[in-house]
């Protein structure tokens, strides 16, 4: 499974991708001001850096996502730089697949209290800049193009410039029971590079429901580093919970087979994205442009760290290998705009 309110890979991990899902206002695509109209890169170079400066003010000294303690918190530099150095790093990872310009990669658990393994995948994509490819990523409303997993995704609420709190739910191959997610997403560039993270909480409003298994992002997330010729190479990391008492082939399955594809996916609906968002608002990025957000606003008293031992446990052990079909996505390829 995968994850980011940025799922996308997989069974959709945790979820949601980026920024951008409005709690359905009746036009979500109209801002404060308006339908804005495109915005330049002085613009957004401002936009970046505002964001950047008001992350760097977050409180320090406190552990990476995946060692964190009870509390709720807004990740800061030092937990998007521990991102970023597990995704760029080989050090404790193996290698698991390899094949058509994907890599797949697995991390057996470093504390002896999770038994859930790590997944990290990597694909370049030639022809999409970086800062095209995070935008895409956050725009919800491109995200049916690429993203045929998904069930349904919006935000709860917004805590700061760049971060929220959303729901993300996706479809997974018969006869399992699809999952759906309650995470903290939080983003923000690094230089060339940009980052999205997540992890799963708890929200008041949002209780786990019964049509649904409740997993849990421990933390997941896309690394896009720009290369050279105007490409890009893309990262996506997860450590996902699944529930459920998946068998271990139902995993293997997702990140042998299922991910890379979905990952192929995103690539190619990148190459896509300009040509849409030039008809489709092309001013409207909310994850630049905060004052475009009409979500409201969350404290974080609000939420609690979602531990996946208070979750029911669903049996789903006896699922037979030769039940599974090969994928739960019935479109190998993005649709057309």
């Amino acid at each position: 499974g995968t994850s980011d309110r940025t799922p996308g890979p997989g069974a959709g991990g945790g979820g949601r991708g980026g920024a951008g899902r409005e709690s359905r206002p009746s036009d979500p695509l109209r801002g404060a001001q308006g339908r804005p109209g495109a915005r330049g890169p002085e613009e957004r170079s401002s936009a970046l850096s505002r964001i950047g400066a008001a992350a760097s003010r977050s409180p320090p000294h406190r552990p990476p996502m995946s060692r964190r303690g009870d509390g709720v918190y807004i990740p800061d530099d030092s937990d998007f730089r521990s991102f970023q150095e597990q995704c760029e790093s080989p050090d404790g990872w193996q290698s698991q697949f390899s094949q058509g310009g994907v890599t797949v990669w697995s991390q057996s658990p470093q504390d002896e209290t999770c038994t859930v393994q790590k997944i990290k995948m990597r694909i370049s994509c030639r022809d999409v800049a970086a800062e095209t490819l995070y935008d895409m990523l956050h725009d919800i409303h491109y995200r049916p193009k690429w993203d045929s997993h998904m069930i349904d995704t919006f935000d709860i609420g917004r805590l700061t410039a760049n971060a929220d709190v959303g729901y993300y739910s996706w479809r997974c191959p018969s006869p399992l029971k699809n999952r759906d997610f309650v995470t903290l997403r939080s983003w923000l560039p690094l230089g060339q590079d940009y980052i999205i993270v997540n992890y799963s909480v708890k929200h008041p409003k949002h209780p786990p429901r019964k049509d649904f298994v409740r997993a849990v992002s421990l933390q997941t997330g896309y690394l896009v580093k720009a290369s050279g010729g105007g490409g890009c190479v893309l990262y996506y990391l997860s450590q996902v919970d699944p529930r459920g008492s998946l068998p271990k082939w139902v995993v293997n399955k997702v990140s042998q087979l299922m991910a890379p594809k979905a990952l192929k996916k995103i690539y190619k609906a990148g190459l896509k994205y300009p040509e849409w968002k030039r008809k489709h608002s092309p001013g409207y990025k909310p994850w630049l442009f905060p004052e475009q957000s009409t979500l409201p606003t969350l404290s974080l008293a609000e939420l609690a760290l979602q531990h996946a031992d208070s979750l029911e446990a669903i049996d789903e052990s006896g699922v037979a290998e030769e039940r599974a079909p090969q994928s739960a996505d019935p479109k190998e390829e993005p649709r057309e705009a």
